[in-house]
């Protein structure tokens, strides 16, 4: 069996946090968003390769983390883009990926951007059982969020219908860019291309395809997160420290309050601050300052400054609230 693992994103909406790093490379406590995905791919011994799927742009970025890790089954699949405008869109680049890889087992195909509660190995299990296309599903409580995700209709396990991003939901119920696919149907992404069908979001392609071959949900409890968005990374960060704080060694925290979950980087100084549900990168500064719910990118320097809801680039500096 192979693996996927979808990184090919621009994260624009996490600007300029994701700017020049991959959203995957978010920390989650000591690890990070698509380290978590990796390290259940190699616990796994009926999955013996794992192809990252990433863009020309992130290309080095990615080269570098996967050498300092310990893992060895993840490798680079570099598709031909290098900004958002020339993106093939994720089934038009899962497609090109099979070929170029000359992918013929059994695929799971996971979104780098997933914070997931489940270990992989029990969706696998259950796809292996079923034999079908399978997508793993959850229930995320409320009919305004299903807006912005695929809505997946059941009988038992069975999927019998998919929205993709539907105006007006009918249950809670979405598929979470989570699927597994046995190898003899993965000609039917070509196929699903080659009639012109959309290229850019796997529910298209997950609507088309239950209607023509029996396909099933692995649904599950616990937590899911999107990390697309300031406030659904910020809650990613909240679910792992469950109210505690993460703070490296080496930061300096003097005349410093802390309140929940705030993670706060390598060699981060912090004098007469306080923090509360906030990620602070390795070399911030920040002096005499409130901040709350916010992100400060690394080797920023921010005094008498009171923030809600922030997104700090690096190497920025703001003093009195005037830039510099």
């Amino acid at each position: 069996m192979k693996a996927v693992v979808l990184a090919g994103g621009y994260a624009t909406r996490l600007w300029p946090i994701t700017k020049h790093r991959p959203k995957m490379f978010l920390p989650i406590g000591d690890s990070t968003v698509i380290d978590r995905i990796f390290a259940d791919l190699e616990a796994d011994e009926r999955i013996d390769e794992v192809f990252v799927s990433t863009n020309e742009r992130f290309e080095e970025e990615f080269e570098d983390h996967l050498a300092a890790s310990d893992f060895e089954k993840p490798r680079l699949s570099v598709e031909d883009t290098a900004a958002e405008d020339e993106k093939f869109g994720v089934v038009g680049a899962l497609a090109q990926l099979i070929e170029r890889e000359n992918v013929d087992d059994d695929l799971v195909v996971i979104a780098g951007d997933n914070l997931i509660s489940f270990d992989v190995a029990n969706f696998v299990d259950y796809f292996e059982a079923q034999g079908t296309p399978t997508l793993a599903a959850y229930d995320v409580g409320s009919r305004e969020k299903a807006k912005s995700y695929g809505l997946v209709e059941l009988e038992g396990e069975r999927v019998v219908d998919f929205q993709e991003k539907p105006d007006d939901p009918k249950s809670t119920l979405v598929s979470i860019a989570c699927y597994a696919f046995p190898r003899e149907d993965l000609s039917l992404l070509s196929t699903y291309l080659e009639e012109g069908n959309n290229p850019d979001e796997p529910g298209w392609f997950i609507q088309w395809l239950q209607n023509r071959q029996p396909t099933h949900a692995f649904t599950f409890e616990g937590a899911w997160f999107d990390i697309g968005t300031p406030d659904s990374y910020l809650d990613a960060v909240a679910w792992f420290l469950d109210g505690d704080n993460y703070v490296a060694e080496s930061a300096l925290l003097e005349e410093t309050t802390l309140g929940k979950n705030v993670h706060v980087m390598d060699d981060a100084v912090l004098e007469n601050t306080t923090l509360d549900h906030a990620v602070i990168f390795p070399q911030a500064e920040i002096r005499h300052a409130d901040i709350r719910r916010s992100i400060i990118d690394e080797q920023t320097r921010l005094e008498n400054m009171d923030l809600a809801g922030a997104l700090i680039g690096a190497h920025t500096t703001i003093t009195n609230g005037a830039p510099e």
